[in-house]
């Protein structure tokens, strides 16, 4: 089972804590990783994006010269897509880009990501995070203690607003809650800093 130590705000290192072999030392499974990861991306798009075919745009409705005799290429409207101020020919419309993920496979890619984490040594178990005022300073302080890298991911057991608004303003710097963990998320940062009593949530929600 994988070990790792833990911390306390000031970077000290207070005691040791065993990760769960099914949520952290699992076998890192790419291809579900990808496909979760490529779902997510793509339930993010709005897919409001839209263009007026010739049909839509205004103006157009009188043929501007006639068929044939005036030596120029025969022409049924000037809304037609070659036109100036023409309409678009096969331009975007509103559409839905969602794509759903087996509750499953979403669970293996979490395992995945989590693993992945734990593999690359880039989880930060703290035994408490937790700030006593609005203030960006300390929570800085105790990243850079804790030698967090430039994007870290903070995952608190609960919403605590005084502790997320001070991590807010640092850059790079991302909170999310233990029973709201996205895969992507946890890709797209480079170390995870977990609370102990968010760590004790996650094996509670996640594992099976």
């Amino acid at each position: 089972m994988p070990t790792v130590n833990v911390y306390d705000m000031a970077g000290q290192v207070v005691g040791e804590i065993t990760l769960s072999e099914e949520l952290f030392g699992a076998e890192v499974n790419k291809s579900v990783l990808h496909s979760v990861v490529r779902a997510y991306l793509m339930n993010q798009r709005q897919g409001t994006q839209s263009t007026k075919t010739r049909s839509e745009v205004s103006g157009g409705g009188k043929k501007p010269w006639k068929q044939k005799g005036s030596g120029r290429a025969r022409q049924g409207s000037t809304r037609s897509p070659q036109w100036t101020h023409g309409g678009i020919a096969l331009g975007p419309k509103p559409r839905s880009y969602k794509v759903t993920i087996n509750k499953k496979v979403r669970r293996v890619a979490l395992k995945s990501a989590l693993s992945a984490k734990a593999v690359e040594n880039e989880i930060i178990v703290v035994d408490e995070i937790r700030a006593t005022e609005y203030k960006t300073r300390t929570m800085a302080e105790m990243l850079k203690a804790l030698n967090a890298g430039r994007k870290p991911l903070i995952v608190l057991p609960e919403v605590d607003a005084m502790t997320i608004k001070s991590i807010a303003n640092i850059p790079g710097a991302t909170t999310c809650q233990a029973n709201n963990l996205n895969v992507y998320e946890i890709l797209n940062h480079t170390q995870m800093v977990i609370s102990k009593p968010a760590l004790a949530v996650i094996e509670e929600v996640y594992q099976a």
